[in-house]
């Protein structure tokens, strides 16, 4: 039994995708974090700026006492991991004392489920090859498809 809630975002709670953006960007081993002032670089801007404007905007919360401590957000957004424009991209993020709990996977599973609920046949995202996650994107079923110097681009089908 989880001992946290999944649950749908509520508009007033859209303030919480810049926190878990700024969480979401992947650090290496030894290099020092960016400011968080990354997060409002247009390349990042893109998957929060008027998040719930759009019909592809859904995301889902984990949380524990009313508190949320992971995020699962996808649009069609021109990002890195972009695809076409029938494809929403992926961001994930929760909170570093939840990590390694399964919470990740939980939250990208009830997002697949989501997304094929709602008519979409797939779903992609791009991740820095040196990243944990890409452990936990192939267990929830994303391939990659393609790759440059530092990420991968993956995909899942619904």
């Amino acid at each position: 039994m989880r001992y946290y809630n999944i649950r749908e975002i509520v508009e007033s709670e859209y303030s919480v995708l810049e926190d878990f953006l700024y969480e979401a960007i992947f650090i290496p081993e030894g290099v020092e974090a960016p400011p968080r002032e990354i997060i409002f670089k247009p390349e990042l801007q893109v998957y929060i700026k008027n998040f719930g404007s759009q019909d592809s905007d859904y995301c889902l919360v984990a949380e524990i006492d009313n508190k949320i401590i992971g995020v699962v957000w996808v649009r069609i957004m021109n990002d890195y991991g972009h695809i076409n424009n029938q494809t929403p991209s992926f961001a994930i993020s929760v909170c570093k004392d939840f990590r390694n709990k399964g919470i990740g996977t939980a939250l990208m599973k009830d997002m697949l489920a989501l997304l094929k609920e709602q008519g979409y046949n797939q779903a992609s995202l791009a991740v820095q090859k040196e990243n944990y996650a890409v452990k936990m994107y192939k267990k929830v079923g994303f391939e990659i498809i393609g790759e440059n110097d530092e990420e991968y681009i993956m995909i899942c089908e619904l």
